[in-house]
C-alpha cells in the first residue's frame, strides 16, 4: 500500500515489483496476491489493462490513519482519558500539527464566544478521568465569566475590603 499511496496513480503489479527489489528479492506472484488481497478486502480497485490490472487506492494514507485512530480510540472504555494519554505522547511538532487540523475542522470563529458556554473548551486529566470535560475556570473553582483571580465580592480594587 506504501507504494500505492506514494505513486498516487494507478499501478501495476510489475512496477510494484521493479521498485521493491531494488531493495530486496521478491517474486512477481508475491506482489500480485499481495495486491489481490488488497482489492478482496475493499483498499484497492483495479482496472483491466490488456492481461494485467492496474490498481489504485480507494482511499488516502491519511483516511486509512484517521480510521485506525478512530477504531482505537472508539474501543476505549474511557474515550477522554485515552485522548488525553495520546495528546500526552505527542511532541510539540504532533501538537501543532493538531492544533492546525482543529482549527481547520472548526473553521473561522464567528465572534468572541466558541461553543454554546462560551469561552475554549479543554481536556484536562481529571476531567478525562470524570468522564467529562471542563470549561476554562471550573478546575480552580472560578464562575464561568470571572477572570482567573478575580473574586467578585472584592470590589474594584481586588482587597475584598
Amino acid at each position: 500500500m506504501t507504494r500505492v499511496w506514494k505513486w498516487n496513480r494507478p499501478v501495476t503489479v510489475r512496477e510494484v515489483l521493479e521498485d521493491l527489489q531494488k531493495e530486496r528479492s521478491i517474486a512477481y506472484t508475491t506482489v500480485m496476491t499481495v495486491l489481490d488481497n488488497l482489492h478482496q478486502k475493499g483498499w484497492v480497485r483495479r482496472e483491466a489493462e490488456g492481461r494485467a490490472y492496474r490498481y489504485e487506492a480507494v482511499s488516502t494514507r491519511a483516511a486509512y490513519s484517521a480510521a485506525l485512530m478512530n477504531d482505537a480510540w472508539s474501543q476505549s472504555d474511557n474515550p477522554a482519558a485515552a485522548l488525553v494519554a495520546f495528546f500526552g505522547m505527542m511532541s510539540e511538532e504532533q501538537r501543532r500539527a493538531l492544533r492546525d487540523a482543529v482549527h481547520i475542522v472548526q473553521g473561522p470563529e464567528e465572534g468572541p464566544e466558541r461553543g454554546a458556554g462560551g469561552g475554549e473548551t479543554r481536556v484536562t486529566p481529571d476531567a478525562a478521568d470524570e468522564k467529562r470535560v471542563k470549561k476554562p475556570g471550573e478546575a480552580s473553582g472560578e464562575k464561568q465569566g470571572e477572570k482567573p483571580g478575580e473574586n467578585p465580592d472584592s470590589g474594584p480594587g481586588g482587597t475584598g475590603r
